[in-house]
């Protein structure tokens, strides 16, 4: 049989809604030929090239998730290697880099660390505690929520995470100002956490964590990084 006697066959395929994939396999006929003999039929995919569409879309996307998951992977792999073992001098240099981004700089205020993200605060309480050797009773919190936010599950959640009893909470502040941007609610199911130090005294009183850790970033900001960056 040869090739123009197909395009009749090929012409009622594509009418009847299928694909040029599908009509190639049914006839045996090349994708650049359909496209040459198809380009002006109208196409409405039928029930059976829908079906074949979705799957291929599926296939498509589990493919990319796969790709995805393990290029992931094998970034946190490297990382890891890169990383190696952290000390507790890499630990106080991460902690001066959290500071200088979520901490009170105010040296007649007192020391405060600022953040809605668990990780992030349970860093925070570790750098304190394993670089200044501040007890477990020392800590003072304070919770700023929206009225989104279920005052219960959030004192719960905190309490729980930092292992700080919740007696060691202070009231809770709830944001109910109406000038105020809400694209943070609804995003902050826990709101932020302050972490305060309280009841310390001689060279660990909080004034004094406080002048050195704002030494420390003086320090860190004033250094000379001209042959770095």
């Amino acid at each position: 049989m040869s090739k123009n006697s197909l395009k009749p066959k090929a012409l009622i395929l594509r009418r009847e809604g299928y694909s040029y994939e599908l009509i190639k396999q049914r006839l045996g006929v090349s994708k650049s030929t359909l496209c040459d003999w198809l380009k002006t039929v109208p196409f409405k995919p039928n029930k059976e090239t829908l079906e074949r569409m979705d799957r291929g879309r599926i296939k498509s996307s589990k493919t990319a998730s796969k790709r995805k998951f393990l290029r992931i992977n094998e970034c946190k792999r490297v990382a890891k290697n890169e990383l190696g073992i952290l000390t507790k001098r890499d630990l106080m240099l991460l902690g001066i880099g959290l500071y200088i981004g979520e901490g009170s700089k105010n040296s007649d205020s007192f020391l405060q660390f600022t953040n809605s993200d668990p990780k992030v605060i349970k860093l925070a309480m570790c750098w304190l505690k394993k670089i200044f050797n501040i007890n477990q009773d020392n800590f003072s919190m304070r919770i700023h929520t929206y009225p989104d936010n279920n005052i219960d599950q959030t004192l719960e959640f905190w309490s729980n995470l930092t292992k700080i009893p919740r007696n060691q909470f202070g009231k809770i502040y709830i944001d109910t100002r109406t000038n105020k941007i809400t694209k943070n609610h609804n995003k902050l199911p826990y709101g932020t956490l302050h972490i305060r130090i309280r009841g310390l005294a001689g060279k660990y009183a909080k004034s004094n964590i406080l002048r050195k850790i704002l030494a420390w970033i003086d320090i860190v900001e004033s250094y000379n990084f001209a042959g770095i960056v």
